[in-house]
């Protein structure tokens, strides 16, 4: 899955991608590197960030889904909590939509989900962008995220989301410190008992640093392919990342390791 935002803020690209053309050609350029899905935000979600409106990231968003409408082969997924702007992309050709929340902060985005049909991301977070880390208290914190996913999917099948549609996300770095998330990650094999799709998302965040440094986020592509090699190993099925040129290779090396025989 490969990461187009379409924000000024985002903590890795902010404002690379804000301009539809550039954003569009720019997704049309990871479905050639090897991206099998597009990534499109609207919203910076990282640490601290303000809540935008809805028609503001609507309006950064769907110019892009119309440009790339007769284009792009590869499914377009839209990051959004938000009913309205899942609504719109959907009518306008996304395919799926990423919700950090899990269904928690926009009590209408399920029933626009089960009226479409289309498959959803349902994400572990606590408190919102803002305040999160507020929020980063656990016991176990892989057995705690497992039951809180478990949570998530209960209630999108209670929605009338079907369970098929649902993929699941541990949401490293959300609501986490660094040590939480890199359990989480090390126990990426335990959430296979909640039989969905995991989607993991390690790319270039602040976690790393506690093992590579600290450097900016574009430094921080070989963390990066490290945490992407775990999460393949240890049962990922989709990796959401920045430079998918060369994480579609790690992730490939790392899927055919998983494959053979011991």
């Amino acid at each position: 899955m490969g990461i187009v935002n379409v924000t000024p803020d985002s903590f890795a690209d902010g404002g690379a991608y804000l301009d539809p053309d550039v954003a569009a050609d720019a997704a049309l350029a990871m479905e050639q590197e090897g991206a099998d899905i597009i990534d499109l935000g609207g919203e910076s979600t990282r640490p601290g960030a303000a809540e935008l409106p809805a028609a503001a990231e609507a309006a950064r968003v769907i110019p892009v889904l119309q440009r790339l409408a007769a284009r792009l082969h590869a499914p377009i997924s839209v990051d959004t909590y938000k009913a309205e702007v899942a609504r719109q992309a959907l009518d306008n050709g996304a395919a799926l939509i990423n919700d950090i929340s899990g269904l928690r902060y926009d009590s209408d985005l399920a029933q626009v989900v089960a009226a479409a049909g289309a498959p959803v991301v349902l994400m572990h977070m606590r408190g919102r962008s803002r305040d999160m880390y507020r929020h980063a208290a656990y016991g176990d914190v892989a057995a705690e995220v497992a039951a809180e996913l478990d949570a998530a999917l209960r209630r999108a099948v209670a929605a009338g989301i079907r369970r098929e549609q649902v993929i699941l996300d541990p949401g490293l770095g959300f609501a986490k410190q660094a040590d939480q998330t890199f359990a989480v990650l090390a126990r990426l094999a335990a959430f296979a008992a909640l039989d969905r799709p995991l989607l993991v998302g390690p790319s270039r965040k602040s976690f790393l640093q506690e093992a590579v440094g600290e450097c900016p986020p574009g430094e921080r592509e070989w963390g990066t392919a490290a945490a992407v090699t775990a999460a393949v190993l240890l049962g990922a099925h989709i990796v959401r990342v920045h430079g998918v040129r060369a994480m579609a290779q790690v992730a490939r090396v790392a899927d055919r390791l998983r494959a053979a025989p011991e």
